[in-house]
């Protein structure tokens, strides 16, 4: 049986992971009840539909949270398997329990800390995404809507970005309902989440050290074929296999090649680090994408 040891249990990567981990799910817990909440935001996710749940009926968005959370984790790991690991399960927790805190003895009645909608939403937007972001460092989840979105593209043949973001938008749709002070429609609680969710994908992207959405990536292992698969099957990406011969070994090696979304990358690596810890990875910044699944060349050709 192995065990952890004390050097590796206090090393640096493993600091590192679980700092950004807490750290993140501790802003996304306060921005939500400071920026979001108050504001009657729904920029996707449970907590999103918590918000709106909160609005309509006043219940508690940590209880609500905790509803559709535990259930989520669940069903993603019959679905899908105990993909999910310790982290995301840490990440949950500790949002939850934040958000509990802050409603039981900070923002008792949800206070507006900045009072011009367009200003909380920009803020809101940017921490939201620092705190997405230092969570995908970490190598883990904020669970809700990525839990929804891996088990539909397990059964469809969308990519796994395609379907957060229709998850997301579903759930902005939600705000609708939501009464407002003049009785309306409230498009403006809409329109407002829509922005976050714009502002946060790019701080999100900044975050995880990479401006351009989508990346490249080159995979040489001796698992290819598993890799392979999980490209294909699972994230709904294409994927090219290339045959070399390694320059110091004179071995002939196999090489996956393949562009996805950060997201679906970070799903990837966690799959490599489980069949081939040692297998070389190179991710670069993919600027501009022409071809199928992504941007068309008529599209391409309409543009200039």
């Amino acid at each position: 049986m192995a065990f952890i040891t004390k050097e590796k249990f206090l090393s640096n990567e493993w600091l590192a992971a679980y700092t950004y981990l807490i750290l993140g799910s501790i802003i996304f817990a306060v921005s939500d009840i400071l920026f979001v909440v108050p504001y009657k935001l729904a920029p996707g996710g449970v907590y999103g539909i918590a918000t709106v749940l909160n609005t309509m009926f006043s219940w508690k968005i940590s209880y609500c949270t905790f509803a559709m959370e535990i259930p989520l984790v669940i069903l993603g790991t019959i679905i899908l398997g105990p993909r999910f690991g310790i982290k995301t399960i840490v990440s949950i927790a500790t949002i939850l329990i934040t958000v509990w805190i802050m409603e039981t003895f900070v923002s008792v009645g949800y206070p507006k800390v900045i009072l011009d909608p367009m200003l909380n939403t920009i803020v809101a937007g940017v921490f939201y995404g620092i705190s997405i972001g230092l969570i995908f460092k970490s190598r883990a989840t904020s669970g809700g809507s990525d839990i929804i979105a891996m088990i539909l593209a397990k059964y469809t043949k969308l990519s796994l970005g395609k379907l957060v973001m229709i998850v997301d938008g579903i759930i902005v749709l939600f705000t609708l309902i939501q009464p407002t002070e003049s009785g309306t429609i409230g498009w403006e609680f809409a329109i407002y989440s829509l922005i976050i969710i714009y502002i946060e994908g790019k701080i999100i992207d900044m975050v995880v050290s990479g401006a351009s959405y989508h990346k490249t990536v080159m995979i040489v292992s001796d698992e290819y074929e598993s890799i392979a698969a999980k490209i294909k099957n699972e994230l709904m990406r294409g994927a090219t296999i290339f045959t070399g011969t390694g320059a110091y070994s004179g071995q002939e090696r196999k090489m996956v090649y393949s562009v996805m979304s950060r997201r679906e990358l970070e799903i990837l690596k966690l799959h490599i680090k489980e069949v081939d810890p040692e297998a070389f990875v190179n991710v670069t910044e993919a600027n501009e994408i022409i071809g199928k699944g992504f941007q068309s060349l008529n599209d391409e050709e309409a543009g200039h």
